[in-house]
């Protein structure tokens, strides 16, 4: 790129849906799958999983396993892969439905009655806590979607949530896993949680429970939900003890892809653009404008100093941001991040931004998320719209949607949380 030359807004557009772009091709599963599988066992072979990737990890395991193969995975609606040896269930996220419940119970299935000689694949990515959802005794259906409304909008982290769902569940924490005992159970992870925690991903299906269900009270009472009243009595007839399934002893687990390593992929097409990049972190939590506001400043310091790069740069994170939804638009957590970034940059020369869900959908709308640039408020002020109205009523699709500033992917058939950069120009030089 010529330093005599200044590229239109359409060039850092364009930069920045690469780096999403790379971001998401980093954790296909045809791609990091094939490398982990494991060794043939003497007898059966039953794959079971839960996720929005969970139907592409089951298409790459049959285009890479030559041996005896059966079982059963839930994916999102719309993220259907065909598969011939696996069959493939959809049902509703973030809140589960009835087909949930008989995916859930459809796994429980699989993996009962099995030996000591049979293997288990458990092909688990981020979104399979709503896809797969069997009741615990003395629950309902209608318990969990109820309790599931109240804390996304609450503002309740995703671990936090988690934690609720396993102690209100029948397959999560690991008891499918010790359903499926005395199998052996292998379970490949594509991560869409801060930290990469294996217990945290989908809920842990098939990963030992370490959570509490006065944990799980506690996180309630936090966030004022007191109704279903069915549910706290559950939780408290069981705080006595750990909530805890037992572990199945021949369990081993691997985390195929990584939100970190989606990151690095997007660092280098900045590299390729002659911008620096900087990866602030692939854990980036809380509330979507507290964070907009931090990475605001971030920005402005970077611009006017070279305090975290010398400009020009892009500053990277991932991780998953809560919105505590307090108007009645149509949400997004990284639509509402951007819409409040940009009222914090206040229209800031030659700083630009994109957010997004690796999975091709913010929130409950098939948008991946938006971007922003320097004539971003400018723009919604002459098409007479209020950036601010907008952002108190929580309503960040409307807002990018009215200015044509979506990033609309579709399924990507992944999902390793949220993508975020902001590419900082030096103060009136170009990048």
């Amino acid at each position: 790129m010529s330093s005599n030359s200044k590229p239109d807004v359409g060039f850092y557009r364009t930069v920045l849906r690469e780096m999403f772009d790379a971001a998401i091709a980093a954790a296909q599963p045809a791609l990091v799958l094939p490398q982990h599988l494991p060794s043939k066992p003497k007898g059966r072979t039953i794959v079971v999983g839960g996720g929005k990737a969970s139907a592409a990890m089951a298409r790459a395991l049959e285009e890479n396993w030559p041996h005896e193969l059966s079982g059963c995975v839930v994916t999102r609606d719309g993220h259907e892969v065909a598969c011939n040896r696996t069959e493939v269930l959809s049902a509703s996220h973030p809140v589960p439905d009835e087909r949930s419940v008989t995916a859930g119970k459809r796994m429980l299935e699989l993996v009962s009655g099995l030996t000591e000689d049979d293997l288990v694949i458990a092909l688990v990515s981020g979104g399979g806590s709503s896809l797969l959802s069997v009741p615990a005794e003395g629950l309902t259906l209608d318990d969990k979607q109820a309790v599931t409304r109240a804390l996304l909008r609450s503002g309740a982290a995703i671990s936090e949530m988690n934690i609720v769902r396993k102690q209100l569940s029948a397959i999560k924490g690991g008891k499918l896993a010790e359903a499926a005992y005395p199998a052996r159970v292998v379970t490949l992870l594509i991560s869409d949680v801060p930290g990469d925690d294996p217990s945290a991903i989908a809920s842990g299906p098939t990963i030992p429970d370490a959570s509490t269900p006065a944990k799980a009270l506690e996180i309630l009472e936090r966030y004022g939900i007191t109704e279903p009243a069915s549910v706290i009595r559950h939780l408290q007839a069981s705080e006595g003890g750990s909530g805890r399934a037992p572990s199945n002893a021949d369990n081993a687990y691997t985390i195929i892809a990584r939100p970190q390593a989606s990151l690095e992929a997007a660092a280098r097409i900045a590299e390729e653009h002659g911008i620096t990049p900087v990866i602030l972190g692939d854990a980036l939590e809380g509330e979507s404008r507290d964070l907009a506001r931090e990475l605001a400043e971030i920005a402005r310091r970077t611009k006017a100093t070279g305090e975290t790069a010398a400009p020009p740069c892009a500053l990277i994170s991932g991780g998953e941001t809560t919105v505590t939804v307090r108007g009645n638009g149509r949400g997004g957590r990284n639509v509402e991040f951007l819409l409040a970034l940009a009222v914090e940059l206040s229209g800031l020369e030659a700083t630009y931004a994109i957010a997004g869900d690796t999975d091709g959908v913010d929130g409950a709308e098939e948008v991946a998320g938006a971007v922003i640039a320097p004539d971003t408020l400018t723009r919604a002020q002459e098409i007479g719209i209020d950036p601010r109205a907008f952002l108190e009523n929580n309503d960040g699709h409307t807002f990018f949607e009215r200015l044509g500033d979506q990033v609309v992917t579709g399924p990507t058939l992944t999902n390793v949380n949220d993508f975020r950069c902001i590419i900082v120009g030096g103060s009136g030089q170009p990048l």
